[in-house]
């Protein structure tokens, strides 16, 4: 799934993003809004991760989606 789709399914996939990812905020997720960068950096200071693991959880989350 691209950016493009996932910023236009934000509304739907923000339920799904707080269930995976329940370390985030509503507010992380209403100011990351689609944006894949914003929402990897969340992650990853949220749960001590190394960015290439953000990115990979964020890449395999978005093939499932």
């Amino acid at each position: 799934m691209n950016e493009d789709t996932i910023k236009g399914k934000w509304k739907q996939l923000s339920g799904k993003i707080q269930e995976k990812w329940g370390k985030l905020t509503n507010d992380d997720i209403d100011v990351a809004e689609g944006n894949t960068e914003y929402l990897v950096g969340k992650i990853q200071e949220r749960y001590g991760i190394a960015r290439e693991e953000a990115e990979k959880q964020v890449r395999d989350f978005n093939g499932g989606v």
